[in-house]
């Protein structure tokens, strides 16, 4: 190969490499969103589906977008509450065994979909997604008056980032973070380590940055085995976190982990909420 040719060889590639950068990134400059959510208009099943007693409900915003939740009672009337804040995939109608399991477990619990989600009016964005999870916590509050020491926020996946960011702002019983990142940046730049993340990332939701901030007891459960959200994200948050905090390891993969983990998944959840909110 002559020298001519070597260089034109090298210029091809290095074009095709350019061009393939630059696709990919307008793709993640002005695609994030829909790398981010990932909606379900369509609601599969219920909780009457599985014999369940439960409320629909349709809860307004502070900036006027009505969203849909689900409230399921307890065993009795002062149960602790779990106010669940889903991933980032679906809607509240995929997160039945869950609700099973805080059932089973005496539970009452909130389930709403974010804005953009199931039935709830709207587009996801990552300030509306906040607005949504308050919304949802003044109707336990203020509209069911239930007091904030009876209540638990539980954030799946993205849904941390919500969890984290009510935690924060209110004064619950505890906070649970399953299968949940860091920040969306850091796990942004494993994906694409030669992109310039942090100049073009339009999206946050930095668990390891408000955990700094909230003092009440933490339970972090990830599995080693998530091909999602690595295990190691969830290690960093428990060493970010204020104690009380506690770290439940499960095994299995990112959506189905607390499902093949059951029995000490749920042994884990209950020991800590009994150990939070006492049996009335």
């Amino acid at each position: 190969m002559g020298a001519n040719s070597w260089y034109e060889w090298l210029f091809r590639g290095l074009r095709l490499f350019g061009g393939i950068y630059v696709g990919l990134l307008l793709v993640l400059l002005f695609g994030q969103a829909r790398l981010m959510y990932f909606p379900s208009r369509q609601i599969i099943n219920t909780p009457k589906d599985t014999g369940l007693d439960y409320e629909d409900l349709r809860l307004m915003t502070s900036d006027g977008v009505r969203i849909a939740a689900w409230w399921i009672p307890g065993k009795n009337p002062q149960a602790p509450v779990i106010l669940f804040a889903h991933g980032n995939g679906g809607n509240i109608s995929y997160r039945l065994p869950y609700i099973r399991i805080f059932q089973q477990m005496g539970l009452a619990s909130l389930f709403f979909d974010y804005r953009g989600y199931g039935e709830s009016e709207g587009e996801p964005s990552e300030a509306g997604t906040y607005l949504d999870g308050a919304a949802s916590w003044q109707y336990l509050t203020q509209t069911r008056g239930i007091a904030p020491q009876r209540i638990i926020i539980y954030g799946e996946s993205l849904g941390g980032g919500i969890a984290t960011y009510l935690a924060a702002k209110y004064q619950p019983a505890g906070l649970i973070l399953g299968s949940t990142f860091t920040s969306v940046p850091d796990r942004a730049k494993e994906l694409f380590p030669l992109m310039p993340i942090d100049l073009i990332a339009q999206f946050q939701y930095n668990n390891l940055e408000r955990l700094g901030q909230i003092h009440l007891p933490v339970l972090i459960i990830h599995s080693p085995q998530d091909e999602i959200i690595p295990f190691h994200h969830g290690r960093r948050l428990y060493e970010a976190a204020n104690e009380p905090k506690f770290f439940l390891e499960i095994q299995g993969s990112h959506n189905e982990g607390f499902l093949d983990s059951l029995p000490i998944y749920q042994a884990g959840m209950e020991q800590f909420v009994q150990g939070i909110i006492p049996k009335q």
